[in-house]
């Protein structure tokens, strides 16, 4: 069975949905059709600024964030770099669509701003609140404890957004779900290792997370696309729940190990696995 398209004939681009493509957002998106998108993710680079190793009392180094792919040489070029990501999602976004952006004290407050200056409107800031929290070897501050989700529309009075509510409601016991989301960090047979046990991407998020954007914020058959595609977990999530999706990641290994996980869902799923091309 042929994957479901998004556009037909796009120069450089496979017109397909339900895919990993290898590729720097900033040049695939403008590729995408306009106003093609019912449902946006991005987990975008925190840029965390680590100046040096992060050591445990015992002196042995944490596995932490220290990737190319997030470093910015100052604030001011991680901003320019958030315009763009930001400015050419809200041109795929449908008019009724929204976008989900995760981040953590680093960079969310940047990108809430942006949000903002371009036009977005805010639905809901959503608090990750990790049960398991890595903690704060050196005691120098509180441990960090929480990302903060941000919950957009394209603009203010944008109509037709999609919010399954009486869905939540019920997960919740039969009361408004709030915007407090408990959940442990990535580990176990969910987290991607490779063969020698160390972590195939530093920030992989729980499945139980993107599961529920997916399922609150979309309807069975929308496409949802994450344009810092990572290990696929978006992906996933949509999968699972019947939506269509296109996952964007620049670095190879991630391409990879995402296009080898959805094989796997895909199969366990019996979808057909000319739907995880690339």
């Amino acid at each position: 069975m042929a994957a479901r398209r998004v556009a037909e004939g796009q120069p450089g681009l496979p017109g397909v949905v339900d895919q990993v493509l290898q590729g720097d957002c900033l040049e695939l998106l403008p590729q995408l059709p306009e106003g093609s998108v019912d449902l946006i993710f991005a987990d975008p680079p925190y840029n965390l600024q680590l100046q040096h190793e992060l050591l445990r009392p015992n002196r042995s180094v944490v596995d932490a964030v220290d990737d190319d792919w997030d470093q910015f040489e100052s604030f001011a070029s991680y901003d320019d770099f958030t315009r763009a990501w930001l400015t050419a999602c809200r041109r795929v976004l449908k008019p009724s669509g929204t976008l989900w952006v995760i981040g953590s004290y680093h960079n969310i407050y940047r990108v809430g701003a942006i949000l903002q200056d371009l036009g977005f409107w805010f639905l809901n800031d959503v608090v990750w609140i990790k049960s398991n929290p890595m903690p704060n070897f050196r005691g120098v501050r509180f441990t960090n404890a929480h990302e903060t989700l941000l919950w957009c529309k394209r603009a203010p009075d944008a109509k037709g957004i999609g919010f399954n509510y009486h869905e939540m409601k019920a997960e919740n016991g039969g009361k408004q779900m709030r915007s407090d989301w408990y959940f442990p960090l990535c580990g176990g047979a969910e987290r991607l290792r490779e063969a020698d046990g160390t972590k195939v991407h530093p920030t992989q998020k729980p499945l139980a997370l993107l599961d529920r954007i997916v399922r609150a914020s979309s309807q069975p058959g929308d496409l949802v696309l994450d344009p810092f595609g990572g290990v696929g977990t978006t992906a996933v999530a949509a999968l699972r729940n019947g939506r269509r999706w296109l996952l964007l990641e620049r670095e190879p290994r991630y391409v990879v190990a995402a296009r080898e996980r959805l094989a796997r869902e895909t199969a366990r799923l019996h979808v057909p696995l000319q739907a995880v091309g690339g």
